[in-house]
C-alpha cells in the first residue's frame, strides 16, 4: 500500500548556547531538578483528566514550577558511558512549558517537534559543569506562523528566566 504525500523542506539555523560555570556538577542537577520538576506525560494527562480544567493544570503547574517548566524526561548518559571509557557526568532533560505548548499546538501541531527544550549538563575538563541548550524561538520561526514565532520568542524569555534563578547570567541569545 502506498499513500499520498506532498513534501516540504524548511530550513532554519539552529544557535546553540553553551555556558561554562563553576558550579559543582551535582548541585548544578540537584537545582534544575528542584526547579524544573518532573511530570511525565502519562501523570500529566491523569491531572488534566481529573477535572478537564486545561486552565487550572497549567496554573497547577505553574505553582509547582515558577518557571513554567517541567521535565517530561531525563537521561543520565554517563552511567552507561562509563563503560566506553569516558569519566564525564552528563545529564540530559527534556522540558516543557505546557501553556506555550499549547498555543503552538492549536496554530500547528507539529510545533511538538520542537516545543520540548533539550537541556544538557556534564562536566569538562575544568572543575564544574557545562550546559548546553538550543535557542527555542530559531526552529519554531521556521513555520512561518507568527503566533508560533511569538511564542518561541516567549519560550526564549522563560529559558533565560530560568537560567537567572539557577544563577546562570542570561546568555545574549535569550536577552529581552
Amino acid at each position: 500500500m502506498s499513500y499520498a504525500a506532498h513534501e516540504t523542506t524548511s530550513e532554519y539555523t539552529a544557535r546553540r548556547i553553551r555556558i561554562e560555570t563553576n558550579a559543582h556538577f551535582d548541585a548544578f542537577v540537584s537545582a534544575f531538578e528542584s526547579a524544573v520538576p518532573a511530570l511525565p506525560e502519562a501523570e500529566a494527562a491523569a491531572r488534566v483528566a481529573e477535572d478537564g480544567d486545561w486552565a487550572a493544570f497549567v496554573r497547577g503547574v505553574q505553582w509547582e514550577s515558577p518557571s513554567g517548566f517541567v521535565s517530561v524526561w531525563s537521561s543520565r548518559p554517563d552511567r552507561i558511558m562509563q563503560s566506553a571509557g569516558s569519566d564525564a557526568r552528563s545529564a540530559v532533560w527534556l522540558i516543557v512549558h505546557h501553556g506555550v505548548a499549547a498555543r503552538m499546538f492549536r496554530h500547528d501541531a507539529g510545533t511538538t517537534l520542537y516545543s520540548p527544550i533539550r537541556v544538557e549538563a556534564h562536566t569538562g575538563r575544568e572543575p564544574g559543569t557545562v550546559l548546553g541548550v538550543e535557542v527555542p524561538s530559531a526552529p519554531l520561526a521556521s513555520y512561518g506562523i507568527n503566533k508560533v514565532a511569538q511564542a518561541g520568542a516567549e519560550l526564549d524569555r522563560a529559558l533565560g528566566d530560568l537560567l537567572e534563578d539557577l544563577g546562570l547570567p542570561r546568555p545574549t541569545a535569550l536577552r529581552r
